[in-house]
């Protein structure tokens, strides 16, 4: 039997051979009050009763513990994926969060009902215009991405309102995230990539000889991708304002800037937060997330409704002359939120700032510990992440960067960020976030550094790799086209 089928059966049999007749973890009272109208088409009813197992409630809860650790999660081990900062979630946030004056309100009630929740979110948007520099915010994106589309929404229908209906290219750099130029398609305009130069930053004479009468504007992550700021920021600012464009700001690395660097003082005019990277809400599938942007007073106007206000104590709802339309229902995701302005109170600005100096650390002491071991195109000192190359690693032992990813596993511990930016053969994004310790980031050098042992007088273990998990190497291609994602049990659901 292999080790994927040993492990598909012992959790059928905690489902289902370990069912007893008359066993139960929890029962429902039986309903006594009026007969209940179910106003639902025929075809809709389950026609028979689901033939769950019958299971005590320790065992069901084992049964879960047990598929919890089947996965990787920040909880078990070192998660440094690049450009996604996947740091811990203080579970004071989930807390908070979870109080009844949060949880148990109603979108609908009356906003009188609503006072409290609504002066958080007002506090949450006062403190991420702060943070950023900007005089307005909106919490309704759903994600960085949903985040993104807004941005690029305000962009376009500022142009459109001073009738430049001409103005729909967005400049993006080749090392953006993928969502930028797909956000820019979305909302009607065409993305226009910008080579980077050697350095690794926007080349300015590309940047300069790209501008025209129909730039809308560029879309920048500062500090990119690679892991640098753009130093020449503020020229570049200048020279999209004077052909009349606008810039954007990714806002995924502001990991790497709180306290130290506000994007409206650099330039730019509008910016998404991903609040499960910043801010250490749920990432994911712990999710759901959010991606509130923040904008200059002159493109306010075009954000959507509903816009919370203060009047003497009270908080209202309002709305802007030129109102876009919303993209999310009511205020946004404000359990995500609320978890948000909890780590934003509890680390304070100071807090804030410690935060992006210790992410900054902890990625340029990895970044140099590994020196001679993996190879790193922009040698100079990185921000929160950097970016490493296996390119050698592929030549001299025929290991690829996929293999190295598949062997962390093994080691307890998850991959960075393979094959991204593109523009890094054979990449390795490394962010180990400010929440790793000493000891962590010491782990996780010497499994580099073993691996790379490996790869030099084993290199087939690493290319089975993982050997330890409890599913193997899979086939890349058909886990992408063909997902299994449920098992099919003798279940007879109806």
């Amino acid at each position: 039997m292999t080790r994927e089928s040993r492990w598909c059966s012992e959790l059928q049999e905690s489902l289902f051979t370990k069912s007893r007749e008359g066993v139960s973890g929890y029962k429902l009272p039986s309903w006594t009050g009026a007969p209940v109208t179910v106003n639902l088409p025929e075809g809709s009813l389950r026609q028979n009763e689901c033939d769950l197992p019958s299971i005590s409630e320790p065992e069901v809860m084992r049964h879960f513990t047990a598929l919890s650790t089947l996965n990787h999660h920040i909880e078990r081990g070192m998660y440094p994926l690049g450009s996604c900062t996947m740091k811990y979630n203080p579970r004071m946030n989930e807390r908070v969060a979870a109080l009844p004056g949060f949880s148990s309100l109603h979108p609908e009630q009356d906003v009188e009902d609503i006072q409290g929740m609504l002066e958080a979110l007002y506090i949450l948007q006062d403190m991420l215009c702060e943070i950023t520099g900007f005089s307005d915010c909106c919490l309704q994106p759903a994600a960085g991405a949903h985040g993104e589309f807004l941005g690029m929404q305000v962009i376009r229908a500022f142009h459109l309102a001073n009738g430049n209906d001409n103005r729909d290219e967005v400049l993006i750099p080749d090392s953006a995230h993928g969502t930028n130029p797909a956000s820019v398609v979305v909302t009607g305009m065409k993305p226009v990539t910008i080579k980077s130069g050697a350095d690794g930053r926007i080349d300015l004479e590309v940047l300069r000889a790209a501008c025209n009468e129909n730039t809308a504007g560029i879309m920048i992550t500062n500090p990119s991708t690679l892991g640098l700021f753009e130093k020449d920021i503020v020229e570049i600012s200048k020279i999209i304002h004077e052909a009349g464009g606008r810039l954007y700001m990714d806002g995924a690395n502001m990991n790497a800037i709180m306290g130290k660097s506000r994007p409206a003082d650099m330039g730019f005019d509008v910016i998404h937060l991903n609040l499960h990277k910043t801010f250490s809400t749920p990432h994911g599938g712990g999710g759901p997330g959010s991606g509130p942007i923040c904008v200059t007073e002159e493109l306010a106007p075009f954000l959507p409704a509903p816009i919370i206000v203060e009047e003497d104590g009270q908080f209202e709802l309002t709305s802007y002359q030129e109102q876009r339309p919303s993209v999310h229902p009511y205020f946004g995701n404000v359990g995500i939120c609320i978890r948000a302005l909890t780590y934003i109170l509890r680390c304070g600005g100071n807090g804030l700032t410690r935060v992006s100096e210790i992410a900054v650390l902890n990625a340029n002491y990895i970044k140099a510990e590994l020196s001679g071991v993996l190879d790193i195109d922009h040698s100079e000192d990185c921000l929160h992440e950097f970016v490493a190359t296996g390119k050698q690693w592929k030549e001299k032992f025929g290991v690829r960067t996929l293999d190295v990813a598949k062997r962390l596993l093994d080691y307890g511990m998850h991959a960075p960020t393979v094959y991204f930016p593109l523009i890094v053969d054979e990449a390795l994004m490394i962010e180990p976030t400010e929440t790793e310790s000493l000891e962590s980031l010491k782990l996780f050098i010497a499994a580099i550094k073993s691996i790379r042992e490996e790869a030099e007088n084993n290199p087939e273990l690493l290319h089975n790799a993982p050997v330890s998990t409890p599913v193997g190497r899979m086939d890349e291609t058909k886990a992408a086209r063909q997902p299994d994602l449920s098992w099919m049990g003798p279940c007879n659901c109806g």
